[in-house]
């Protein structure tokens, strides 16, 4: 289709009608309008169920919008039909995105700026694991962290969505990697190149200071809550903590060190406490690609309030440049 021919569509939606168990989700049919100026009707293939949207079904997901709503933070799909000043390329064309929400459904109106073309050489499933997941690790890995070659990094929960990817760019990048997970994920970890250690082992810390006797340049923890102390005790410098993986810079009165802490899940008690004397920031601005944000000095002795939702992976810039608005249905 193109923006002269294309009529409107019926589309069939997954609503989130408020706190409910994943019974409570219902489908609705609704038309969507030919696209608009800068628009793109894309007609989805694959999309996802991740921690975001099983967070959105508590109402625990910062920024999420008011019940109900359409979840879905990212699909792949085909370019159906194009709106005005949209480049005609893009039409039949298999695209990504991140949508944050509206991906659960059989189509979608899209900021056309936003599209990413999928290889030909890649499937719609294959395509759609690497978006928010993808996104996630990369951002963690080289915007928070800045990991070098040489570098030595952990990574928890190795064996995940974000960890497979995480710990393959991170090994990409020429860094050694050490990875918790459970044992029948070992030999696909080391196949990644990856020092995997059992999650589950009592010793854990000295399991890991068994590989790292030095420590380690950056942890990436999904855990939250106390996991982060720990994380913090096991990094090879002194430094300035931040749950989105804060490095201390030359040119600031800080310390200047290598070594980092990313926080890609929520804190399980919403507080963290690093150790004594460290300052401790709280995300903002999630899925807008804030930066974080200073949250005061310690409220007890090392412990410091953090944002429930303490992600890397969606408060640094794991969104569209333009998020389309939540779709909004009759309670």
């Amino acid at each position: 289709m193109t923006e002269m021919n294309a009529p409107a569509m019926t589309v069939t939606e997954v609503v989130l009608p408020g706190k409910v168990e994943p019974s409570g989700l219902r489908l609705a049919q609704r038309e969507l309008p030919p696209p608009a100026a800068g628009q793109a009707l894309v007609r989805v293939e694959s999309t996802a169920v991740s921690f975001a949207e099983s967070a959105m079904r508590r109402g625990r997901y910062y920024g999420q919008p008011p019940f109900p709503f359409v979840p879905g933070y990212d699909l792949v799909g085909v370019v159906e039909a194009i709106g005005p000043g949209v480049d005609s390329a893009l039409a039949g064309k298999r695209v990504a995105v991140l949508t944050k929400t509206g991906g659960w459904a059989t189509a979608a109106l899209l900021t056309a700026a936003d599209l990413v073309e999928v290889p030909e050489r890649v499937g719609a499933d294959e395509a759609e694991t690497l978006i928010v997941n993808g996104v996630t690790a990369y951002q963690m890995l080289h915007r928070s962290a800045k990991v070098r070659a040489g570098q030595t990094v952990l990574v928890l929960g190795a064996s995940g969505g974000v960890g497979t990817i995480l710990v393959q760019l991170a090994r990409h990048a020429g860094a050694r990697v050490i990875g918790t997970a459970s044992p029948r994920h070992h030999n696909a970890l080391r196949e990644l190149g990856v020092e995997p250690i059992d999650y589950r082992d009592p010793d854990l810390t000295a399991r890991i200071r068994e590989l790292a006797p030095g420590g380690v340049d950056a942890v990436f923890d999904h855990l939250g809550g106390a996991s982060v102390t720990r994380s913090y005790r096991l990094l090879n410098r002194p430094a300035p903590w931040s749950p989105t993986a804060s490095r201390a810079s030359s040119t600031t009165p800080r310390p200047s060190c290598s070594a980092s802490c990313c926080c890609w899940r929520n804190s399980p008690t919403g507080t963290t406490c690093p150790p004594a004397g460290t300052r401790a920031s709280t995300t903002s601005g999630q899925a807008r690609g804030n930066r974080t944000q200073p949250s005061g000095r310690r409220s007890g002795p090392g412990c410091a309030p953090i944002s429930r939702t303490c992600s890397a992976c969606y408060a640094t810039a794991c969104s569209p440049r333009r998020s389309p608005p939540a779709t909004r249905w009759p309670r």
